[in-house]
């Protein structure tokens, strides 16, 4: 399920590890604000990469095992809003804003 870290190697190398879930989906939801910016379905390619491969570093993380089936799915639902929200009726706006709850928690516990 996993993919190899080409966008980040450092977090792959276990500083992905030390952060909390809200930090590292917060870090997610900034891929998909990227994506949500661009203007052509190229220019959302990268973020689109990075944005997985961090939900799979997540998913990866042994802490959040009870968590995988959540995790999993909002990865499926990015997967479906990048294709146009064909089967799920995705948004990358509905995307940023799941994600955005999770900035503003992990903001409040650094705070």
């Amino acid at each position: 399920m996993t993919t190899p870290a080409r966008h980040h190697p450092q977090l792959a190398s276990g500083r992905w590890t030390q952060l909390s879930l809200a930090e590292q989906l917060a870090n997610v939801g900034t891929e998909v604000g990227r994506m949500r910016t661009r203007r052509t379905d190229e220019d959302r390619g990268r973020p689109f990469e990075r944005a997985l491969e961090l939900l799979d570093l997540t998913l990866a993380d042994p802490r959040w095992r009870g968590r995988r089936k959540e995790i999993a799915r909002a990865r499926e639902l990015l997967c479906d809003a990048a294709d146009g929200g064909r089967e799920y009726g995705s948004t990358l706006e509905d995307l940023d804003r799941y994600f955005l709850a999770f900035a503003v928690l992990a903001r409040r516990w650094r705070s």
